[in-house]
C-alpha cells in the first residue's frame, strides 16, 4: 500500500498470533496506509524466522501498523484486534503455541499506551471477552521485519493450508463484523 499524499501518519506495533493473521486484516481497514510484519521486543538483534520460533529470543510476531488517525481512531484499530484474536490465552493463539504468540500492543507514545488500557478496561468490563484479558501493554523497545518472504503473506498464498483455515476465518470474521471499516475500492 502507498499512502496518499498529505495523510497524517501514526504508528503502533500489534501482536496477536502469527503474524500473517494480522497483516491479512489491517491491509483491509480504511484508514490503514501500510502494515508490516515483523518481530518485537526481544533481546537478539536482526533475529531470523527460525530463532524467533524456537521461542527463546523474546520476541512477538507483530504486525507494524501505521494509519492515519484522521481516518480512523486507534481505539477503533484496537477494537478491531481485540475481535480478530484471543486475548485471553497466555503465550497461544489456537494451535500456535509459545511467547512469540503472545497477545501485546507495543505503544511509541505514552498517549497509546493510555488508550490500550482504556479499551482493555472496557473489555473487562463489558463481557465482551470471556476471561481475563492478558494483552501486554509495553512500551516498543526494537522492532524488526520479518524476511520478504512474510510480507503480503496471505494475499500471495491464499490457498496455502494455514492461511485456508486459520487465516482466512480471521480475515471472515473482520469483514462481517466491521464491514463499516472495509477499505474502499
Amino acid at each position: 500500500m502507498t499512502p496518499t499524499d498529505g495523510a497524517q501518519r501514526e504508528t503502533i506495533y500489534l501482536a496477536g498470533g502469527c503474524f500473517w493473521c494480522l497483516e491479512a486484516v489491517y491491509d483491509r481497514v480504511e484508514g490503514v496506509l501500510d502494515v508490516e510484519s515483523g518481530y518485537a521486543n526481544g533481546h537478539v538483534e536482526r533475529p531470523t524466522y527460525e530463532e524467533v520460533c524456537r521461542g527463546d529470543t523474546g520476541h512477538a510476531e507483530v504486525v507494524k501498523v501505521v494509519f492515519d488517525p484522521a481516518r480512523i481512531a486507534l481505539r477503533e484499530l484496537l477494537e478491531i484486534f481485540f475481535v480478530i484474536h484471543d486475548p485471553t490465552t497466555l503465550n497461544r493463539q489456537g494451535n500456535d503455541v509459545g511467547p512469540q504468540y503472545r497477545s501485546g500492543i507495543y505503544w511509541v507514545d505514552p498517549r497509546q499506551a493510555d488508550v490500550a488500557r482504556e479499551v482493555i478496561a472496557s473489555l473487562a468490563t463489558s463481557g465482551a471477552v470471556a476471561g481475563r484479558v492478558v494483552t501486554e501493554v509495553e512500551p516498543l523497545r526494537q522492532y524488526w521485519p520479518a524476511e520478504d518472504y512474510h510480507q503480503n503473506y496471505f494475499a500471495k498464498h491464499p490457498h496455502q493450508g494455514y492461511c485456508s483455515y486459520v487465516v482466512a476465518p480471521k480475515v471472515e470474521k473482520f469483514m462481517k463484523t466491521f464491514s463499516s471499516k472495509l477499505r474502499k475500492g
